[in-house]
């Protein structure tokens, strides 16, 4: 089976089918995908920092950033080097330049895609709690217009593996943080206890996504869960301990 989508792809041995996020035919200019614990591999940080690589013959540029569970958003709007670091921290990548792979690396967080049809640039989101508490995805949706151009009507969203509802549970203090802004007929939270409940941070950042104005049609989701599926996802929560990260990215081509 595949678990990735568009055109750049990872196979590995059968498993049980899972969906697939894609973009579809939104643009043949545009290839992203999904990884899981057997690879792709690209976007791994070398020490502490991100460096800009090269994976040819593919991925001429490969950019990864040091992650700090926040809401900051790296802007790429000139030509890179291999060999180029990145010292800050940030959440979020976005660009407008050719052959250049912006990646994610998440272990239970949220990977989020976002690809501009209209305008030509794309965006890599970690967001975790803390970042989706601060609106990351809207944000970086937000930024990719005011620095490239575009409408967010013209957005494509694709939302990858993470901890789903069935395994998320999350205390009283994180709970008010994230349903702050959130309607209350919106089904992003179940009650587990009197402090305690499961949240769908999936479906939270769908809910953030389409209040920006991106249309329904062009939210895609991966209904896969990485505290369930052992055999294709690590899992902060489910191993105590970061054993791996999975990588995530897109680019355009």
């Amino acid at each position: 089976m595949v678990l990735v989508a568009e055109d750049v792809t990872y196979r590995m041995k059968p498993l049980v089918p899972l969906t697939s996020a894609s973009f579809g035919k939104m643009n043949r200019h545009v290839s992203h995908f999904f990884g899981t614990r057997h690879g792709p591999y690209h976007g791994g940080l070398i020490g502490n920092r991100g460096t800009v690589k090269a994976a040819e013959p593919d991925y001429p540029l490969v950019v990864s950033v040091r992650q700090e569970h926040g809401s900051e958003i790296l802007v790429l709007d000139r030509p890179l080097k291999v060999g180029e670091q990145f010292l800050d921290g940030w959440d979020a990548v976005i660009t407008n330049q050719l052959k250049t792979l912006v990646t994610v690396r998440t272990a239970d967080c949220v990977p989020v895609l976002i690809a501009d049809s209209s305008r030509g640039s794309v965006g890599a989101v970690h967001a975790g709690w803390r970042g989706i508490a601060h609106g990351i995805v809207p944000k970086a949706a937000r930024k990719m217009v005011e620095r490239f151009g575009g409408d967010p009507t013209a957005f494509h969203v694709a939302i990858g593996p993470s901890a789903g509802p069935c395994c998320y549970e999350v205390d009283a203090p994180v709970i008010e943080q994230l349903m702050l802004d959130v309607p209350r007929s919106a089904t992003v939270f179940k009650r587990t206890g009197p402090e305690t409940g499961h949240v769908d941070l999936k479906e939270l950042i769908a809910w953030q996504a389409k209040s920006l104005g991106i249309r329904q049609d062009h939210i895609h989701v991966v209904d896969a869960c990485t505290m369930c599926r052992s055999d294709l996802f690590f899992s902060y929560r489910r191993e105590g301990r970061v054993h791996g990260t999975m990588v995530s990215g897109i680019m355009l081509t």
